[in-house]
């Protein structure tokens, strides 16, 4: 007789069905209470179909969710399945079902310096007109917006949400897709972004990543411009051009 499957586990940190590199390195899974569930009961967690964690459980557990450690060593880049069973006195082991995740542990950019804590030195500053990186940005461009490009980075993937910062002014760009992972991405910077941020002579131009599972890349190196007068500030009251992402933007408290 073929017994039902028991109730899949959960990652309570899985962003999606994706596991980042943060989440890796003290990844949980919770085991739902099952029908039957008594002192003494055995249960095994498999990742991967590789033993990884179990747990006895005690009367004061009975009832309630068991929660569960992955070692760091088993959650590696790439799909992955888990599943657990239950092992109890003069019964055959019980099986789960299985929760299928992807495992991203590679942040945009490559792993960022221990020395850099904001920076990320192996993306690239944003690429600009060599007239506006010699001489600033004048009028009739803040008028009419700048092209600027954001060339291509390691482990650049389907899904990425970058946001560019123009000064304290920031612009969520669109998310990559799966045609244009491997080139760079060409930006139009608008006029209205342009005043919104001011004149400056030192505006600093950047940029950074969101994976869809959560990593993040932390900015690039800044490029420093000169914006001409003509760009006044956004007046008091009106409205930001920014709007966060649903789930907030990379970098967003920075």
């Amino acid at each position: 007789m073929t017994h039902p499957l028991l109730t899949a586990p959960t990652l309570p940190q899985a962003v999606g069905n994706g596991i980042n590199a943060l989440a890796a390195a003290h990844l949980q899974v919770d085991i739902p209470p099952y029908p039957g569930m008594d002192e003494g009961d055995l249960i095994e967690l498999f990742w991967n179909n590789c033993f990884a964690a179990s747990r006895r459980i005690t009367t004061g557990k009975i009832g309630e969710f068991t929660h569960l450690r992955v070692p760091e060593s088993f959650v590696l880049e790439g799909p992955t399945q888990v599943h657990y069973q239950v092992m109890q006195v003069g019964h055959t082991p019980a099986r789960s079902a299985v929760t299928r995740v992807r495992v991203k542990t590679r942040c945009p950019g490559g792993q960022p310096s221990p020395l850099c804590c904001d920076e990320n030195q192996n993306l690239a500053p944003v690429g600009l007109p060599d007239t506006i990186r010699r001489y600033g940005v004048n009028a009739s461009q803040v008028r009419r917006g700048i092209p600027l490009t954001i060339e291509p980075y390691l482990h650049m993937t389907t899904g990425d949400a970058i946001t560019l910062r123009w000064g304290d002014v920031r612009l969520d760009l669109p998310k990559i897709r799966a045609r244009e992972v491997g080139m760079a991405v060409q930006v139009w910077v608008p006029s209205t972004l342009i005043i919104e941020a001011g004149d400056d002579c030192r505006l600093e131009v950047t940029y950074c990543i969101l994976d869809r599972v959560g990593n993040n890349s932390r900015w690039a190196p800044a490029r420093t411009l000169r914006i001409a007068s003509e760009a006044e500030s956004r007046p008091a009251g009106t409205a930001l051009i920014y709007q966060p992402r649903p789930t907030g933007s990379p970098c967003e408290p920075g």
